[in-house]
């Protein structure tokens, strides 16, 4: 038997082990089925109207058949009637604990409400004494959910209202084994950072300032951009700077999808700028979707802060 083969057949006793692991003890837990949870339990109240009262100013219900002498109580209040509040009930049985511990004790130690149904059999009113019964009705196999792996207990209570059968609540718990926590993503790489060097150290102090400074030749007037070390008209090395207003168009653009770089977002639009200077500069573009970004659509320098050691300028789409 190759290697394999080997490690393959082992992984299916495993699971076979596992299966049969798990058969056991839902048998275990299916003795449960039908044990009681509660027996002649009673009501700490009888129906009345402040209940009612309070029950229906929460919902928002303003159904009249609540009010007045001939009141019912809304059927949804059929479980409210039967809880125990905070002191609980002293007629609650030891099966459901038992279920409870023996899952705990096999790592099934977390537990969520799921869902109740409720049946209506006849209407409460005020001055009933309400009485139930309460049986484990169902135990699942072992499933596997998004919370962990475990199993859904089921409790059906039978309600009686001065001896008759008012309703039937049934409601449903998962008790399961916390899922593991997935794997945290690593931390997302940081945006590259722009070369910065002695020819456009100006720039990016500009950048900081809030300021998109172009070069100027003080021999021949010429703006440039990006920053150069000489003049492309005359090549002389003079230069100053003037601020861009911070208006243009959109010149040409790309839209980035692939390949993707870990510190963007893909998809995004890149276009190349034309100021209101003459110049042209690249940058992104936001405030509107990078599909609807167009040639010549009107753009305003913004500044982005990137994070707390990067700022760019961008420019914000104006979207006719």
């Amino acid at each position: 038997m190759t290697g394999d083969a080997a490690a393959g057949s082992a992984e299916r006793d495993e699971r076979d082990e596992r299966d049969e692991r798990d058969e056991r003890f839902h048998h275990l837990l299916k003795t449960f089925e039908g044990r009681p949870a509660a027996t002649a339990g009673r009501a700490k109240d009888a129906v009345n109207e402040p209940m009612i009262r309070h029950w229906c100013e929460a919902m928002g219900d303003t159904n009249p058949a609540y009010r007045g002498p001939d009141a019912v109580a809304p059927p949804t209040m059929l479980q409210a009637w039967t809880m125990g509040g905070l002191s609980g009930h002293t007629d609650r049985s030891s099966a459901y604990d038992e279920l409870l511990a023996l899952l705990d004790s096999a790592g099934c130690t977390s537990v969520v409400a799921t869902d109740c149904e409720q049946e209506y059999l006849r209407p409460l009113r005020p001055g009933d004494t309400v009485t139930f019964d309460a049986v484990i009705e169902s135990v699942s196999p072992r499933k596997t959910t998004r919370l962990g792996t475990g199993h859904f207990v089921t409790t059906r209570m039978d309600v009686r209202a001065n001896g008759e059968p008012a309703g039937t609540h049934r409601f449903r718990i998962l008790k399961y084994a916390l899922a593991a926590a997935p794997p945290k993503a690593p931390p997302r790489p940081a945006r590259p950072r722009p070369v910065i060097n002695r020819d456009n150290q100006g720039f990016w102090d500009g950048v900081r300032e809030h300021r998109l400074l172009i070069q100027r030749c003080t021999a021949c007037s010429t703006l440039r951009f990006p920053w150069l070390p000489g003049c492309n008209a005359c090549a002389s090395p003079g230069w100053d700077t003037v601020e861009a207003a911070g208006t243009g168009t959109v010149f040409s653009y790309v839209v980035m999808h692939h390949p993707p770089f870990p510190a963007f977002d893909p998809p995004y639009a890149v276009a190349l700028v034309e100021l209101a200077e003459g110049v042209r500069v690249i940058g992104n573009i936001t405030g509107v979707p990078y599909d609807k970004v167009r040639i010549g659509m009107p753009v305003r320098l913004e500044f982005l802060r990137v994070d707390d050691t990067l700022e760019l300028p961008v420019f914000r789409g104006e979207a006719g």
